[in-house]
């Protein structure tokens, strides 16, 4: 039988923090490859106007807003999605939050937005994605698909003023390893792609001496597009049934840390 594991064609996938940003350039990224994508994430105006562009022919598009954090809103979004488009063969955990800074002294709910988001709510929307992610590895077009965890050089260092992110973004990477020695030899593959300093909203919710203290540490350098790491994700989904990226690391040229 001919391995079409890497044709996007018919198949639907979930993208979390769709709105702007990596989510959305990875939405583009996969309904460009013939994928349906639910798009979801709070801000609702800007999926319809997304939603909007995308769709096209054999391209469905749904947008979905909702607050993943909340673990009935993150089933739900993964119901509508399966409802609606008719399958989920590959879902993006992309959502997450970077909030930076020393730990004396440190805002407690700014760890808590962080473990919420990067991890509680990542956990949520894959545990109500993965009976729908095996029935498509069984009888989906492709019969693979796809689980795909957006971490951060984070997920690979440990440095000062970071250690709650840090945290989250390990705990992504421990996650996706004993997933795939879970459900590997059932053809639900999964990858992380951990992107170094990218242009994005991410450094927009700092405290602003935080925020200061990064953008000069960042001056010089240029930093990747969005459209960078949803490459990285759409080489990770297309490759041949019988071939897994488990990980990939995407850092600027110019970055030296």
């Amino acid at each position: 039988m001919a391995d079409n594991g890497g044709d996007l064609r018919g198949t639907v996938a979930l993208v979390t923090g769709a709105s702007s940003g990596i989510g959305e350039a990875t939405a583009r990224a996969l309904a460009a490859e013939g994928a349906s994508v639910a798009l979801v994430a709070r801000r609702g105006d800007r999926l319809e106007r997304l939603a909007g562009e995308l769709a096209g022919p054999g391209v469905r598009v749904l947008p979905v807003e909702a607050d993943i954090t909340d673990r009935d809103q993150a089933r739900a979004a993964v119901a509508r999605t399966v409802n609606e488009l008719g399958s989920l063969d590959i879902l993006v955990n992309n959502a997450g939050v970077m909030l930076l800074g020393p730990i004396d002294g440190a805002p407690i709910d700014e760890w808590d937005r962080m473990l919420d988001l990067n991890l509680r709510a990542l956990l949520s929307v894959t545990e109500a994605a993965l009976p729908h992610l095996l029935h498509a590895a069984e009888s989906g077009p492709r019969r693979v698909s796809d689980l795909v965890n957006i971490s951060s050089t984070a997920g690979r260092q440990v440095k000062r003023g970071s250690a709650v992110y840090n945290l989250t973004k390990h705990g992504v990477g421990a996650f996706s390893e004993s997933f795939r020695q879970e459900f590997s030899r059932r053809h639900v593959r999964v990858g992380v792609v951990e992107p170094g300093a990218v242009d994005t909203e991410l450094r927009d919710h700092l405290r602003p001496e935080v925020r200061e203290a990064q953008a000069q540490r960042m001056a010089s350098m240029e930093r990747l597009q969005a459209a960078d790491i949803a490459e990285a994700i759409r080489f990770m989904v297309t490759r041949p049934r019988h071939a897994m990226v488990n990980e990939l690391l995407v850092r600027p040229t110019e970055q030296d840390d």
